[in-house]
């Protein structure tokens, strides 16, 4: 098989739009062409993530420079941060104006004062040999020194718009669409910053603004959250108008499905039902599909393992490990609470189902039920005493993973899981992840601007291998886990940095190594054997008998409630991802610096 990765780039020609979105994009460059004489205003086109923003904003663009009297420039705000991006857009769209006209607004600047006078002297030898590109870094820079150059600059911009759209009387003026890509992925600061160019100085006529965001991730329950009930109305200002994009058909996703993997070359291990699995569980989502099919193609092409099982399990071992990165770390993670994640959720649902009332406790339910909650020994539920049943529920869930209640109001992830759980082999593909023989050989982020959510096996974000520091200079650690291959990257980069780390694989080898000199930091796992509480239940005792008093960090795949709990009462730390490990280590050792030597 002959795999190439799919290109995450955007649809920028009718030709390659598989999805329909170029009918769309000549009404909207035609409306957007029909109002120009309404400019200045905003339009936002609206969607989540990967739902093919920057595809029509890239058709829209395309069909208006097929117009003579409209002129367009692109500005992707993720690639600026904070005062930048104001400076960035401001010349973005001055690049776009005519030189001839530049150089005019130079003049008519000139009866300012001495400032822009003394920048013009520069400007005539800096414009010859820079051309457009010279002469517009230098206007900003001479403009943008104070707030009354800056005032100057607001009326010099809409008079140099108004030069630049204006045609003969007969004809309506010329437009500049500016789209600007993004947006929803930027820090609050560049939002702010690429709004207040829009709004406060290129809300211009003969502009008309397309941006592309998701607006929910911009509203104030969103990214811009503490913004004042001033900033607030500021933000809904900007847009005038909004398009959401809507979600393709089933017929028009399935069929980008089976385009994006003949493209790739693995078009003949997808049958209809795969293809409408995949079509299914992205939510219809154009660039989760691409990199679902990437990560398969990857994983069908480089990892020896996946030859033993069926083209299914591949995706949907990938489908868990993508869109449910949290239980796919639990899942693979071996714990002595439970071996199989996927059998104990579907329990935990079954008894949650019960005994929350929502359907009738029918003889061998109700086994089941009694049989879940006593496997976790807690006492049974009474039959005869419903009232007590939510009592039952929660003790329940203290001891299983905090991310079950939330999975379990997922109709869409327990299929999933139910799917998972029927295929074929499933116990010896599990071994496999356990082990990590099958553990994909990349991977797949639901968004590559979100910080790594990688767990202690699939999805390990290591350490980066080129880092080196000495933050960690002479700060003695101590590594407790039975299975330490597990955190041979971490162990290697936290020396790195600079520490003295220490791996032992029991309780009594810890002891050991305490009594023999000081430890400052002890990093551990929490179920070793058949004991899920090892590690909590030693660092109780070296608490209880001074051993050991310093900070702690757990590192597991399973967060539980309880085990929150008993972390707070020892005044320890848990992490279960390798992102949050650095952080809570990080935390720690600036701690560990702050005490009297």
């Amino acid at each position: 098989m002959e795999f190439s990765l799919l290109s995450d780039e955007p649809v920028s020609a009718p030709e390659v739009d598989r999805l329909g979105t170029g009918r769309a994009a000549r009404q909207l460059a035609t409306l957007v062409h029909d109002s120009r004489r309404a400019a200045p205003f905003t339009l936002a086109v609206d969607a989540g993530w990967g739902m093919g923003k920057s595809s029509l904003m890239r058709l829209v663009q395309a069909e208006l420079d097929a117009r003579d009297d409209v002129g367009t420039v692109w500005y992707n705000a993720w690639s600026a941060t904070g005062a930048d991006a104001l400076e960035g857009l401001i010349k973005t769209v001055l690049m776009r104006f005519d030189e001839r006209l530049l150089r005019r607004t130079l003049y008519r600047l000139s009866e300012h004062g001495p400032l822009i006078r003394a920048a013009l002297a520069t400007l005539s030898v800096v414009a010859s040999p820079f051309g457009l590109a010279g002469l517009v870094d230098r206007l900003w820079r001479e403009l943008s020194v104070d707030p009354r150059a800056r005032a100057t600059m607001r009326d010099e911009l809409s008079a140099l718009a108004t030069d630049w759209a204006r045609t003969t009387e007969n004809r309506p003026g010329r437009l500049l669409v500016v789209f600007v890509d993004d947006l929803d992925r930027c820090a609050e600061d560049t939002v702010l910053a690429v709004c207040e160019a829009v709004k406060t100085y290129l809300d211009l006529p003969g502009l008309v603004f397309v941006i592309g965001c998701d607006r929910s991730v911009l509203g104030p329950s969103g990214l811009l959250r503490d913004l004042g009930p001033a900033g607030s109305a500021f933000m809904e200002k900007i847009f005038q108008t909004s398009y959401r994009l809507p979600v393709p058909s089933g017929e028009d996703i399935r069929a980008y499905v089976r385009h994006c993997a003949e493209i790739s070359g693995v078009r003949e291990l997808l049958d209809d039902t795969l293809v409408n699995l995949i079509a299914d569980r992205s939510a219809r989502n154009p660039r989760r599909i691409k990199r679902l099919i990437n990560g398969f193609g990857l994983e069908c092409s480089l990892n020896p393992v996946w030859t033993g099982f069926e083209p299914e399990a591949v995706i949907r071992t990938l489908l868990l490990q993508y869109l449910y990165p949290e239980f796919y770390r639990i899942l693979v993670a071996s714990d002595a609470l439970s071996s199989n994640a996927g059998q104990e959720f579907l329990e935990y649902y079954a008894a949650r189902r019960v005994l929350s009332r929502w359907i009738e406790a029918e003889p061998e339910v109700w086994r089941t039920t009694v049989a879940t909650v006593s496997g976790h020994r807690l006492a049974p539920p009474d039959r005869e005493r419903p009232d007590d049943w939510e009592a039952v529920l929660g003790r329940l869930e203290e001891q299983l993973p905090t991310v079950y209640p939330p999975l379990a109001r997922d109709r869409g992830f327990v299929g999933l899981v139910e799917e998972w759980l029927r295929l074929p082999q499933g116990d010896r593909l599990l071994e496999e992840l356990q082990r990590g023989g099958a553990s994909p050989v990349v991977t797949i982020r639901p968004d590559q601007a979100e910080p790594p959510t990688g767990g202690r096996r699939l999805g390990e974000e290591p350490y980066d291998e080129g880092r080196s520091d000495d933050r960690y200079q002479h700060i003695r650690m101590l590594w407790v886990d039975d299975h330490p291959g597990n955190n041979t990257s971490h162990v290697r980069e936290l020396e790195r940095l600079g520490a003295q780390v220490m791996v032992v694989e029991d309780a009594r080898s810890a002891e050991q190594r305490l009594a023999s000199g000081p430890v400052d930091l002890l990093l551990s796992d929490f179920a070793r054997g058949a004991d899920g509480d090892a590690g909590l239940n030693a660092l109780a005792r070296w608490r209880e008998r001074e051993l050991f008093i310093g900070p702690a960090v757990f590192y597991t795949g399973r967060v539980t409630p309880a085990r929150e709990r008993r972390c707070r009462e020892l005044g320890a730390r848990i992490a279960d991802n390798g992102e949050t490990l650095r952080r809570l280590v990080d935390e720690a050792c600036a701690e560990i610096r702050q005490l009297p030597s």
